[in-house]
This record gives structure tokens, sequence and C-alpha cells, in this order.
């Protein structure tokens, strides 16, 4: 089965979010399920600079007003197909925005081309390739199936996955006659959203399945509370909806083999995390003593649930506990954070930014990650902390919900518990979450027990591959129908 995956970001070459840990990973763990994947990414800087074996393939001479190349390149062991697009890509910034941390302004265009060079090679192939199924990640490549819809060639299967609906690619009205779609795409049916185009929304009305990454996930967005708008066309194609929980590489979140630890460590030899801990509060200046050591490594933002934390920081210091705080996001909350370092010193740590090395040393020798989360598609920070004996505490929503069991008693009795889950997402409950971890700390034993409860279970992409598989393979059934 050949696919064609598309994605604005791709790890290792340019990540801002799991999104891209997504598209790195999910490809390699279908080839072991009999799936062929290429992926068709935007050619920034950095991917220039990192692929310099890269082969054009298709000159596009014009593609929604600028000149582009698709290269073909492998990275790492991924197929990829990279849209070489100065005019759109070759800038300053990131992705989505520039140096000033502002979103650039044409990205409706940037991000319309991707599409749009996906549905050109999706019908038309490539190099004396086309793909049997394309599958499209968030509303930045959420245009192609419309694409493909409105094109005058055969259309192929299209499966898009939401990340998360509270991006969804909203522009006005005055960008449609630029798109290179005929007049009636812009409907209800079609691109059309509030009097506006909606790309998320667009790619929703016309991709044949979609999926988004978590059951409970694909349940929440069904109410309005979740749905940010899109519940009615998501309740209208809930037969078309599943829910497929995320994975991680399990290649490089090991610490058994994890360089960026100070010391590996596998089940057997918990103790070795000592070093890592002690590492850890070192980086952050948090004292070293017999309490909890919590992290965070979380955009600072209402989502995040991070606004609960900076209320129950007290809380947590008063419970015995330590905090070292990796993120950035909401300025209000930074100062939050950093106000209360300065109020606890040797307590709580800051460091603002994104440090991926730092990340894994976190979960390497913290006690306990905290998500408090208002919604979370799936979250891979949990998973990564049960990978590595950080028992996560978290909020009971989305992916948190379907991959970690609360330490009930009855699943304590049962030893199924891998962490702590409250809910709904309160200052209050977050401090008998926070309360009720520290208890379970306080008893070595059991704690450990949940530690390893956590590292056995299977958070590698090998099922959900599996199911993504089967999948592809239905939509092909329904192709062939």
């Amino acid at each position: 089965m050949q696919v064609l995956s598309v994605a604005s970001e791709v790890y290792p070459l340019v990540k801002t979010g799991g999104l891209a840990d997504v598209a790195g990973a999910l490809p390699l763990a279908l080839g072991r399920h009999g799936v062929s994947v290429r992926t068709l990414m935007p050619g920034y800087p950095a991917v220039m600079q990192a692929v310099r074996d890269a082969v054009p393939v298709l000159r596009i001479e014009d593609l929604l007003g600028a000149k582009a190349n698709i290269l073909l390149a492998k990275h790492q062991g991924l197929d990829l197909l990279i849209l070489d697009c100065p005019a759109f890509f070759d800038r300053p910034g990131g992705p989505y925005v520039d140096a000033g941390g502002q979103d650039h302004a044409d990205n409706w265009r940037r991000f319309a081309a991707l599409s749009k060079a996906g549905a050109t090679i999706a019908q038309q192939g490539i190099d004396g390739w086309r793909p049997d199924l394309v599958h499209v990640h968030d509303w930045q490549a959420a245009m192609l199936p419309a694409y493909m819809r409105y094109a005058a060639e055969p259309e192929i299967p299209s499966l898009i996955t939401i990340h998360n609906i509270a991006f969804q690619g909203q522009f006005g009205a005055d960008i449609f006659p630029h798109l290179q779609l005929p007049p009636h795409a812009f409907a209800m049916d079609g691109v059309e959203y509030y009097g506006g185009v909606g790309f998320l929304k667009a790619g929703l009305q016309t991709s044949w399945a979609i999926s988004t990454v978590s059951p409970s996930y694909a349940e929440e967005i069904l109410e309005p509370e979740f749905g940010m708008g899109l519940e009615g066309l998501l309740n209208h194609r809930a037969s078309s909806l599943t829910g497929i929980v995320n994975g991680i590489d399990t290649e490089v979140w090991n610490p058994e083999t994890d360089s960026n630890l100070s010391a590996y460590y596998g089940s057997a030899t918990l103790e070795a995390r000592e070093a890592n801990k002690r590492a850890l509060a070192e980086r952050f200046g948090l004292a070293e003593d017999d309490g909890p050591l919590f992290c965070v490594i979380s955009r600072l933002t209402w989502q995040k649930g991070m606004d609960l934390l900076a209320e129950t920081v007290d809380d947590l210091v008063a419970l015995g506990g330590r905090l070292a705080v990796l993120g950035s996001g909401d300025r209000g909350l930074e100062s939050a954070f950093l106000a209360a370092a300065e109020k606890h010193p040797g307590r709580v740590g800051i460091v603002t930014g994104y440090d991926e090395p730092l990340s894994h040393l976190m979960q390497g020798g913290a006690d306990a990650i905290v998500i408090p989360s208002r919604f979370e598609p799936c979250g891979l920070t949990q998973l990564y902390g049960l990978r590595y004996g950080c028992v996560p505490v978290v909020a009971r929503t989305g992916g948190l919900n379907d991959t970690v069991i609360d330490a009930s008693p009855a699943a304590l009795a049962a030893k199924a518990a891998t962490g702590v889950s409250f809910g709904p997402a309160t200052p209050d409950n977050l401090r008998r979450a926070l309360r009720r971890t520290v208890r379970l700390y306080q008893d070595p034993k059991l704690w450990t027990a949940i530690q390893k409860q956590g590292m056995k279970s299977d958070v590698s992409w090998e099922m959900s591959a599996g199911l993504y598989a089967a999948l592809y393979s239905q939509l092909l059934v329904k192709k062939g129908a």
C-alpha cells in the first residue's frame, strides 16, 4: 500500500509540537504493517540545509503565484517529498511565525500551496509513483482533500487527522479568489466557514474519513465544549470519525540508551534515576531533599491548565514538593512561574523556552510530571513519563484519560495503576491530586510499583500503526466498492 502523508512539520527536521513527532514516527511504524509512506513537507531553511542530496522530480510553474519544485529525499529512514518554494518558505522565523513571533501574513497562501502541491502529486503521480491514499495532518494540509474534490482528475481516498481542533486555519473570504478553486467550492458543503474560508473545516467536509489522536477526544469534540464550532459538522460525519491514540518513538525515548541522561536505567534499576534527579535539581537550582520533585514540560497556556498549576504552586511547596518548569507561552503565566521561583528559592525553578535534551533529563530525573490540561487531544509528555518512570499527574480528559490508569484503591489492589488522574480541571481538584501524589510517594514500595507498571505500558506506535493500516484498508475497500 502506497500512502502520501502531508504535514507542515516532521521530526527530526522541524518541530514545534506533537504533530511533528507523529508525522516523523508513524510512517516508520507503518512500514512494519506493509504500508509504504512518502511524506510531503515544506522546504523551510532548516529542511533545505539538512537534506543535501534531494533530487528534483517535479516542477510546478504556478503554485498559487509562485514557482516550485518537488524534491525527493531520504532522511533518517523517512522517504520525503520536499516542497521547495523559496517565495513561501525561505524566510526567517518559525514554520508559522516570523522572527518577531507574529503569524506570517500569508500563511493562508503558504499552506494552501502545500495542499495544492499534495493534490497534484496524489492525482497525477510523481516520478512513476502514485499513492493509493492520502493522509493529511491538521489545518495546514487540510485543503488537500478539497483540491482533489474539485479537480477534474479522479479522486483518491483521503484521511484527515485532527491533532488539535482549536487550530483551524480561518481566513477572510477575500482569499478565496486566489486559491485556484472553482466558484462553487465557496459553499457550506465546501470551503466556506461562517462567511470566510476555513481550512480545517474544508478538510473535515471533503475528506473520505476523519481521525483524531485519542478515542476520548473523538467523543469530546462532538460536544460544544470541545468542538470549537465544528461539532455540528463532526456529528454529521460521526460515522467517519475514529480516535486512534498516538504512540512515541521508543528508540528516541529509551531510558536505557538516552544520551541526554546522566545515568541510564530500566525498570529493574530504578535506583539509578537518583543521579538524574540530582542533575535535574542542580540544573534548576533546586535544593536536594527527600521530597518529590515534580516537573512540567509544556506550553504555558490556558489549554494546558498552567494557570491552575500557578495557582497551586504554594500548596505544592507546602507539601514538601519541588517544581521544575520548562516551557514558554502566555507572558502572564511565564511571569507567574518566575515569581513563584523568586518566592520559593530552591523549591521552584523555571527555564523559559524549549530544550529537547533537557526535556529528556526531566523525564529521567523528576518523580512526577504534572499535566492539568483543560483539554488534551492526546498528549505525548505523559507517554514519555510512563516510559521513563516519571509518574503522570493528569487531568481526566482526551488522551490523558486513555493512557493513564488512576491510582484508585481498586487499581492499586490490582497492581494496574500507572499515575494519578483528576477531574474536572480546577485548582481544588489539582490540589487534591497533588496531595494524593505526595502520599503515594511517601510509600516507597507503592511508588516503585506505580513506576514499574507505567514502564510496562505499551506506548510505542505498534498497535496504533496497525489501527491506521486497517483504516487505510477500509478506505481502499470503499473505493473499490
